[in-house]
């Protein structure tokens, strides 16, 4: 990053898109005279119900949060089926992650509104749930993956379970697990949207209400915005997975 160019900086995808974002958030009210021209038709071509910064932050803490206890439960639950200790309930885990992402999101969320009621947090256990998979598979794939020579050298050293898992398994894990991670958080994204169904305040409620209204400007300012944001994770996780493959090859 220091040693960038100028136009290194104006080609970079991850600064690009981080322009992106901020020029669609801030200055989507300045592009209400060209949504006007677009759509002749409509009364309100600009979403105004709520402010677009507002609506981002909000749709980046759910993404957040969600994301945040998918990757612990899921890491932890990685670890322990792949100890000695835990083998046996991974055919149990593994079901139980499959089905929290082949169960629809919304219909999580239907199951969740009677009991926790309207907001953010049948939201926030839709997406957990749903990017639990991707967590566990590579959590488990990458430390099935540490060269049993490896191992065997680092017990040889005298090093015990624990420092064997934080020192050399889970080092040499972390491209695997930051593919997982990564593939999670930008499954919540998107998916995060549909929480402004059940009274959660994100980037999907100009697209729900420009649905609902048959206004598509509302739908394309929201989807414009999401799009950008999930444009700007994944730079971000692929230049961390460089600089992890960099540290793993020093």
């Amino acid at each position: 990053m220091a040693g960038m160019s100028p136009r290194d900086w104006l080609t970079d995808r991850l600064m690009l898109g981080m322009v992106a974002l901020v020029a669609l958030v801030l200055g989507m009210p300045s592009l209400k005279p060209l949504f006007a021209a677009l759509y002749p038709g409509l009364d309100r071509p600009l979403y105004e119900a709520d402010s677009f910064v507002r609506l981002t932050l909000d749709h980046m803490a759910l993404v957040g949060g969600s994301s945040l206890a998918a990757i612990l439960i899921g890491t932890g639950a990685g670890i322990a089926v792949t100890r000695p200790w835990g083998r046996e309930f991974r055919g149990l885990l593994e079901t139980v992650a499959t089905m929290g992402q082949t169960f629809p999101p919304v219909a999580v969320l239907a199951l969740a509104v009677p009991v926790i009621g309207f907001g953010p947090e049948p939201a926030l256990i839709a997406l957990t749930l749903y990017a639990l998979l991707p967590v566990v598979e590579n959590t488990v794939a990458g430390l099935e993956g540490v060269a049993p020579a490896v191992l065997d050298a680092a017990r040889g050293l005298g090093m015990g379970p624990a420092e064997v898992l934080f020192r050399v398994e889970l080092p040499l894990a972390a491209p695997v697990i930051l593919a997982g991670v990564r593939t999670a958080v930008i499954i919540n994204v998107g998916t995060a949207a549909i929480a402004s169904t059940v009274g959660a305040k994100t980037l999907g409620l100009p697209i729900i209400v420009g649905l609902n209204g048959s206004n598509q400007a509302y739908v394309i300012q929201g989807a414009l915005i999401v799009a950008a944001l999930a444009v700007v994770i994944d730079a971000g996780f692929d230049r961390l997975a460089g600089w992890l493959t960099r540290w793993s090859n020093a």
